[in-house]
């Protein structure tokens, strides 16, 4: 008889994925539909990347869209499954995907910095996180690395890079690499493990 340790899938070398701004372009009015989302220059195949050199990606967002009643949690689970189907046939595969509904004055500990969404995939997987990665462009996904206890945190430049690094910075927290895009980022996560 197995013992349920051995039943137990085990996940090595996990990257977690921030979605927007990472995987596609942000946007102030918030992604509310699949003609809204577009994938940024080299994403996908980033993300094949990085399941080519044996990593997982998971997807940890933010998506206050929901509680904002900007769009529904099925018309959301529409946009990602889209994605997802996109992603797979570039040749790349994205696992999972967690994400908060909550907006910041609902004091949740899912929506990012809080690691909710981490310790929920950590749960579901068994990934050892302290080998683990995060990829985000902003100061929220690199404190919420730090506090679930990622190995490495990945910051992505975008257009308000000046101001994430300042806040980081204030917070004493500091991302192990500045990356220029996720292309460049996983590219860096490949040499730092291989």
């Amino acid at each position: 008889m197995q013992s349920s340790r051995q039943n137990k899938v085990i996940m090595q070398k996990v990257v977690f994925l921030d979605r927007d701004g990472v995987i596609n372009r942000d946007s102030p009015d918030y992604i509310k539909s699949w003609e809204e989302f577009e994938f940024l220059p080299g994403s996908i195949e980033a993300i094949k990347l990085l399941n080519l050199n044996g990593f997982t990606t998971i997807i940890i967002t933010n998506q206050s869209v929901i509680n904002r009643n900007m769009v529904s949690k099925e018309g959301l689970e529409y946009i990602h499954a889209l994605m997802k189907k996109a992603v797979k046939s570039g040749g790349g595969d994205i696992k999972d995907i967690f994400y908060c509904p909550h907006t910041p004055e609902e004091g949740c500990d899912c929506r990012k910095p809080e690691p909710g969404l981490i310790y929920r995939a950590q749960k579901k997987y068994q990934i050892d996180l302290p080998t683990s990665v995060m990829v985000g462009d902003s100061a929220k996904d690199i404190e919420c690395a730090r506090r679930a206890g990622c190995g490495l945190s990945i910051l992505v430049k975008s257009d308000n890079i000046a101001n994430t690094e300042k806040i980081l910075s204030g917070k004493k927290i500091l991302p192990d690499y500045v990356a220029l895009d996720l292309y460049d980022a996983v590219s860096w996560i490949s040499n730092h493990f291989l």
